[in-house]
């Protein structure tokens, strides 16, 4: 496909086909994908591939609670987990809430589970000293994980990048078996989706870009 065909319909599929992915597809998806940059050319990240029935279980599990609560806080009105404002929204009075099966289900049900966690002693973290949430270790481990689901939409299969289960890391790390110095990136589950998108929903260039300064004359309108 072209790169650019892929990177405009890239979406986040959560729904499958039961159509196997088969290991050569999935070994091409990580060899182009290793070629994505990090600070320093470190390369911190580590993939498992999430076969066994009762690990993928528990990370389903580990997504209800958080999940409850991404849904509580949209009906409040929130925008779900900011790092900015405060929720009015609690594991308890988010508690009666049906579990969300959308965002639990992929988790068990999708041909692939991939698994991607970056080793924190091999990444930059110039923002640690920062009053704020950390982002910047995210470029030496999202360049990678966006990568593999490019190579998921170029092969003909999709996934989604998902977090919701990291909200219980301490629960999944001896599981999985990480050490202290290790955290779970993200969950990508992939297969051949039910529908592909192909025209997604986007703002404009001019819509997010500025010269010289946030509030700066708009860029590319």
């Amino acid at each position: 496909m072209d790169i650019s065909e892929v990177i405009r319909s890239t979406f986040a599929a959560r729904q499958f086909t039961d159509d196997p992915v088969p290991d050569d597809v999935l070994v091409r998806m990580l060899e182009h994908a290793r070629f994505a940059p990090s600070g320093g050319n470190r390369q911190g990240w580590h993939v498992i591939v999430v076969r066994d029935p009762e690990i993928r279980a528990a990370i389903a599990q580990a997504a209800e609670r958080p999940a409850k609560r991404y849904v509580a806080m949209q009906q409040a009105g929130e925008g779900p987990w900011n790092a900015v404002y405060p929720s009015s929204v609690t594991d308890e009075s988010a508690a009666h809430l049906p579990s969300p099966r959308r965002l639990m289900d992929p988790y068990l049900n999708a041909p692939v589970l991939l698994a991607v966690v970056v080793d924190l002693g091999e990444v930059a973290s110039v923002d640690k000293e920062l009053d704020r949430v950390g982002v910047i270790s995210g470029g030496s481990i999202y360049p990678f994980v966006w990568s593999l689901l490019l190579m998921a939409r170029n092969e003909g299969y999709g996934g989604t990048l998902t977090t919701i289960p990291v909200a219980n890391e301490p629960d999944l790390k001896p599981i999985l078996g990480l050490p202290d110095h290790y955290a779970i990136a993200a969950f990508l589950p992939i297969g051949k989706p039910v529908k592909q998108l192909t025209k997604l929903k986007r703002g404009p260039v001019d819509g997010f870009t500025t010269i010289d300064r946030l509030d700066g004359e708009s860029f590319g309108g």
